[in-house]
């Protein structure tokens, strides 16, 4: 039975790997004669060369040949990360069910056996390109959209900072009006919120896309000194204070090369949690030192500690602890799991050190 061309031609590349002849010049025809592009091979070897070369939207692969078989062709098909949703569609006279079943778990997406029907094999194809094409669709609509989300939260980000600069200026300037100065000390606040909430956005963007590290020289001092300045004035509305200890090596903290722009979003995270969660009048204490293996960072507050129960959900996503902002500042249940995710980047660990009642201490530990 000969199937009919839809009134769209299809464009889709097909590799077709079988090693006998007569199977391939009867699929090649009838698929060819539809519009698709048709690439072959005859074994798996020149298969897997050909899928690099010029990569098909769909294989159809034969399950028992020579040297390499169906299945081992497919599995390795799978270990490439660009074909992990490739449709593999199996071809085989032997239909027991074990070899279906083989087939499937080794990565293939169905099952036809020899002979087959040509209108039959022909919907499968095109029911499997109809959904790798939505796929691919779909992914590329969520690409879109965090790109373009992506640039609104940058700028909006530039946009907070400027409201941010000048309503703190505005409050320095009105202590002596107490009604304009409470008003603007309002505006600081929100906006100091909501900027947190746009790092955070943009901070999980980038550990769910896996960005790409840029190593430089960096000096951690710098690093943790600049991030200090930034919650200086969140601190003092809490009557915090945010003390840097020195590393005792009389050497100093020596420069590093690792992504400045990551470590300082992991120290940011942490240390707007430890002004959010510390009771007024406590002391916030941050430090850095490096050795011969590693860069550490330490951020240790007086706040109420974690339980037990806490420390095996803190790094989940959208999990709530037991304790509460002291301020009364919103919290989305993200912070640790991003920045965990974001040391996980740089190759490091970042581990707690706390109990209830006896405060929180984060160690950022990043391999030289």
């Amino acid at each position: 039975m000969s199937a009919e061309p839809s009134s769209n031609p299809p464009t889709a590349r097909i590799l077709i790997v079988d090693d006998q002849p007569s199977n391939v010049r009867v699929l090649g025809t009838m698929l060819g004669q539809l519009g698709y592009e048709i690439i072959t091979a005859a074994d798996g070897p020149t298969a897997l060369k050909r899928l690099s070369l010029r990569p098909p939207d769909l294989v159809l692969l034969d399950l028992l040949m020579p040297g390499m078989d169906g299945f081992e062709v497919c599995r390795r098909i799978r270990e490439l990360p660009a074909f992990a949703d490739l449709p593999v569609i199996f071809l085989s006279a032997a239909d027991e069910k074990s070899l279906i079943v083989r087939a499937l778990d080794c990565g293939g997406m169905d099952f036809v056996t020899k002979p087959f029907n040509q209108a039959e094999l022909l919907r499968r194809v095109q029911t499997h390109l109809a959904l790798k094409a939505a796929r691919d669709r779909l992914r590329q609509l969520a690409e879109d959209k965090d790109e373009l989300l992506g640039i609104l939260a940058h700028d909006l980000k530039n946009a907070l900072g400027s409201v941010l600069m000048s309503s703190q200026l505005l409050a320095a300037r009105t202590e002596g009006d107490s009604r304009v100065h409470q008003l603007s000390t309002n505006i600081v606040e929100a906006t100091d919120r909501t900027l947190a909430f746009v790092r955070q956005f943009l901070a999980n963007a980038a550990a769910e896309r896996s960005l790409a590290i840029e190593r430089k020289t960096v000096s951690p001092r710098s690093l943790v000194m600049d991030v200090i300045e930034q919650h200086q004035a969140s601190a003092r509305r809490k009557n915090l204070r945010l003390v840097f200890l020195p590393a005792a090596d009389p050497a100093g903290t020596p420069v590093v090369r690792t992504d400045g722009a990551i470590v300082r979003q992991v120290l940011e995270n942490l240390l707007s949690n430890a002004v959010k969660f510390s009771p007024p009048g406590r002391t916030i204490e941050v430090s850095v030192s490096t050795s011969a293996e590693s860069v550490d960072f330490r951020i240790k507050d007086e706040g109420p500690g974690f339980t037990a129960e806490d420390k095996e959900r803190m790094f989940q996503r959208y999990k709530r602890l037991s304790a509460r902002p002291t301020g009364g500042e919103p919290s989305t249940g993200l912070g640790l799991s991003i920045t965990r995710k974001l040391v996980g980047l740089l190759g490091g660990t970042l581990e707690c050190e706390s109990s209830p009642g006896t405060g929180a201490a984060f160690v950022v530990r990043l391999p030289l």
